[in-house]
């Protein structure tokens, strides 16, 4: 049910002065006396007046009038009614008729009388009538005759302006207002009333004069005011600029409504409207106040412009501001009418309110009515819906498949952590796999985040999973492959230590800069929701696109642009299970996903549905985000399913490859613990030590068998020198023992001969000594040869380990010594 009643005990008008407002006496105007006001203002308009000028000739209103635009004509009348008052009414007529004619002065005056009536018999004795012919302001006054004002009779008491002064002498009488509490008059406003002699809506102004010199006589002094100019506006106060705020953006919202059918639709108004936007031409002053918020418009859909009806005389089109339903009823934004798209006409809605209320039909509540528009709909034309559909049971499958990749992302992870000894793991670092399942996982949640409607928390939930799972995600491969970059392409001895503690602090500051600016988003320009179109005009929710997510954007393809570079740098770098190369085809993968899928929305689908945009974002998740799990996490599962995952790969091997080549940049087991660098120093001073003592032992076996040669007084091999003196004692060792086993030897012989000496019998002792020295030679060179023997061998030994190491790690021992990567 619609609210029809209207707050009558809160409206009785409005004044144009402080000094008087019909508001500040609730009770002084009825709703039943305006509803009366109206009837007889919409008969006589209508010229339904029926025997109302054959059985009377005036027809009064219940509403009283601001009256303070005719104040000049009010303070001539009173200053005449005391002029009277002094000089009596049995003067020469002549002086009666030049105040009256002179009252008719004022324009606003078309009526002028000045009566005198004997107390004790109540007829008149004086009666002047004039009346101004013609146009107000300039027509000429002409005396008139009234057949109800004769001298000698008693004046007919159906005049709306006169009260009997014996009977009433204060003229408070129902005929008359009531006068402003603030200010004094001499003499009483009438309600309004149409004179259907003159055919002019009217209000009279009448004073009792009581006579100074002729107590026996009472007087009595009237003028009419034409009120025909006014204007009755039945709308709310607040209406009186018409305004296309709440019901031209109907049109404009559907195209259905061309400019034919607008201009069609304005034909049913015969004269031109107030143009839209544009100040009443109709000035406030002009309005009667007791008439405001009187329409019939339903208050709850509804709004009330003022629309004055013209009438035509002579081609000339002239205001019929007495008429009831001077206003259409508009349709409020939110609501529509179809068989009234431009507004309702006041006075059908006047007649079908009188219908409703007598019971005779119920148009009123039935047909005369604005229909609310669709949800979501702020202006519409019709039934049609004005928000975007979501296809539920499609949104909720893909955001199965979402939850379902967040779980398996899970399981993945805790899979990975119980494994994470086995050797493909290990050698791939799984720290920074964790991490990438980390980033994936929350990658996965946007979809959850943007499955509802969205809203601000909706949108914030959105922007932190989209940007920084990316982050998290993207960052761990990119340590990876950088950690690579700086291995492969070092070419010196030294070794480049990166190992996975290294590579996290690098990484932790990346990930703090994503954190601190869309905190700082977060906090300083909250994403929200605003309302978008589709292709097909309906409305749907999209997180707000500004400066944040396009410098964001931006920042993101240059991080995507330098992963590509380091890429491109390690594409012929040789890792375990091949490694490198498939992290490489994973930041390729994510760079051009991103790209297409952006290009896709602002080329192929800009003004895409809300479903159809779920969808895009389902693919490209899936696209970047499962396609990187399979290629860095795929081939490794599928070696340890296999039973592979603590076997070498075979093709690596081939290639040359060793266990020390592997992504984290460090040998296999970390329990080893084995420094390279430092080893490879170690070696390089067994290699020179060695080499010293062969030089020393060539320079000794030179003079063991040139003895002719001397060494150098205070030279490095002299006798004095350290060296010379463990030369000198290592001899004496040498021959010692050599004599003491020749003497053991000959003891046996003879011992064991029984007497013959055959050997030493024909020896002479200097051929001894020299037998001897021949022999210690001989044990000297091949202490030598033993000694360069176990030397060479302990030299290729420590070279092969040693380039077997730097070829493993990627890097030589010096300069000298090639690297097959």
């Amino acid at each position: 049910m619609f609210n029809i009643l209207m707050p009558w005990n809160v409206r009785s008008g409005r004044a144009l002065s402080s000094k008087f407002d019909f508001r500040d006496d609730p009770s002084a105007i009825s709703k039943e006396s305006i509803e009366a006001s109206l009837q007889i203002v919409h008969d006589i308009s209508t010229e339904n007046i029926g025997t109302l000028c054959i059985s009377k000739q005036y027809s009064p209103l219940k509403i009283p009038l601001n009256t303070e635009l005719y104040d000049g004509a009010r303070q001539k009348s009173d200053l005449a009614s005391v002029i009277l008052q002094d000089l009596g009414f049995n003067r020469h007529s002549g002086l009666l008729d030049a105040i009256a004619r002179g009252l008719l002065s004022d324009p606003n005056v078309i009526n002028a009388r000045i009566l005198a009536t004997n107390l004790s018999t109540g007829f008149l004795s004086t009666s002047v009538w004039w009346t101004k012919i013609g146009n107000r302001e300039l027509g000429e006054p002409q005396r008139r005759e009234e057949d109800g004002l004769a001298v000698g009779r008693k004046p007919l008491s159906d005049y709306p302006w006169f009260e009997d002064p014996a009977s009433t002498p204060s003229l408070r009488s129902p005929k008359f207002a009531s006068a402003p509490p603030s200010l004094s008059f001499k003499g009483w406003f009438t309600f309004p009333y149409y004179s259907c002699i003159q055919r002019k809506w009217i209000i009279s102004y009448s004073i009792a004069i009581a006579s100074v010199k002729h107590p026996d006589l009472r007087g009595f002094l009237s003028i009419d005011i034409d009120v025909s100019g006014l204007y009755i506006n039945q709308c709310d106060i607040s209406n009186q600029f018409y305004s296309d705020s709440h019901h031209n953006s109907n049109f404009r919202y559907n195209s259905k409504f061309n400019h034919n059918q607008h201009q069609s639709s304005a034909q049913l108004f015969t004269h031109p409207i107030v143009s839209l936007q544009t100040p009443s031409p109709f000035h406030q002053d002009n309005e009667i106040d007791a008439f405001h918020d009187s329409h019939k418009c339903h208050r709850d859909s509804m709004d009330c412009q003022f629309r004055p009806q013209y009438l035509n005389n002579n081609r000339l089109s002239t205001i019929n501001g007495w008429t009831r339903g001077s206003y259409q009823c508009l349709c409020r934004r939110g609501f529509y009418s179809i068989r009234h798209p431009y507004g309702f006409n006041g006075t059908i809605m006047e007649a079908s309110y009188e219908e409703y209320l007598t019971n005779v039909s119920t148009f009123y509540i039935d047909s005369f009515v604005c229909l609310p528009c669709m949800e979501g709909c702020l202006s519409c034309t019709g039934p049609q819906p004005c928000l975007a559909t979501y296809n539920w049971p499609f949104r909720i499958a893909i955001l199965t498949i979402s939850i379902f990749c967040v779980f398996f992302t899970t399981s993945l992870a805790l899979y990975l952590f119980h494994n994470r000894k086995i050797k493909v793991f290990k050698v791939a670092s799984p720290v920074f796999l964790m991490i990438c399942l980390v980033g994936c996982g929350i990658m996965y949640l946007e979809m959850a985040a943007i499955f509802p409607t969205l809203d601000l928390y909706s949108c914030i939930a959105t922007k932190w999973t989209r940007h920084m799972g990316f982050c998290i995600t993207y960052t761990a491969l990119f340590m990876k492959t950088w950690r690579v970059s700086l291995t492969y392409r070092v070419k010196s001895a030294h070794k480049v230590k990166l190992t996975d503690k290294q590579l996290l602090q690098w990484m932790v500051p990346i990930l703090l800069v994503m954190g601190i600016y869309l905190g700082t988003w977060t906090a300083a320009d909250t994403p929200t929701a605003t309302e978008i179109t589709d292709v097909e005009g309906l409305i749907f929710k999209q997180c707000v696109f500004n400066w944040w997510d396009h410098a964001l954007a931006i920042g993101e393809v240059l991080f995507l642009l330098w992963g590509i570079r380091v890429c491109y740098n390690v594409r012929n770098a040789e890792s375990l299970y091949n490694e490198a190369k498939l992290i490489s085809y994973a930041i390729y993968n994510i760079a051009f996903v991103n790209t297409l899928m952006v290009a896709i929305h602002l080329f192929l689908f800009p003004q895409a549905g809300p479903d159809i945009k779920y969808f895009l974002g389902f693919v490209r998740t899936q696209l970047s985000t499962t396609t990187t799990i399979i290629l860095v996490f795929g081939p490794k599962i599928l070696r340890v399913l296999r039973g592979q995952g603590d076997k070498w790969d075979h093709r690596s091997r081939a290639r040359g490859i060793t266990a020390s080549f592997c992504i984290n940049g460090g040998g296999l087991m970390p329990e080893e613990g084995i420094d390279l660098y430092q080893e490879n120093e170690e070696l390089k001073e067994q290699i020179q030590k060695l080499a010293g003592q062969i030089e020393f032992m060539r320079i000794v076996q030179m003079e063991v068998n040139n003895r002719h040669l001397k060494p150098k007084p205070g030279g490095y091999f002299s006798m004095t020198s350290p060296i010379g003196k463990s030369l000198t004692a290592s001899r004496k060792h040498h021959h010692t023992s050599s004599a003491e086993t020749s003497k053991h030897e000959n003891s046996v012989i003879e011992d064991g001969h029984s007497g013959t000496n055959s050997l030493s019998g024909g020896v002479s002792e200097q051929q001894q000594e020299v037998v001897n020295e021949q022999q210690e030679n001989n044990n000297t060179e091949a202490a030598i040869n033993d000694s360069l023997s176990v030397t060479g061998a302990n030299i290729n030994a420590t070279t092969n380990s040693v380039v077997s190491q730097s070829t493993d790690s990627s890097f030589a021992i010096d300069a000298r010594v090639p690297v097959n990567v």
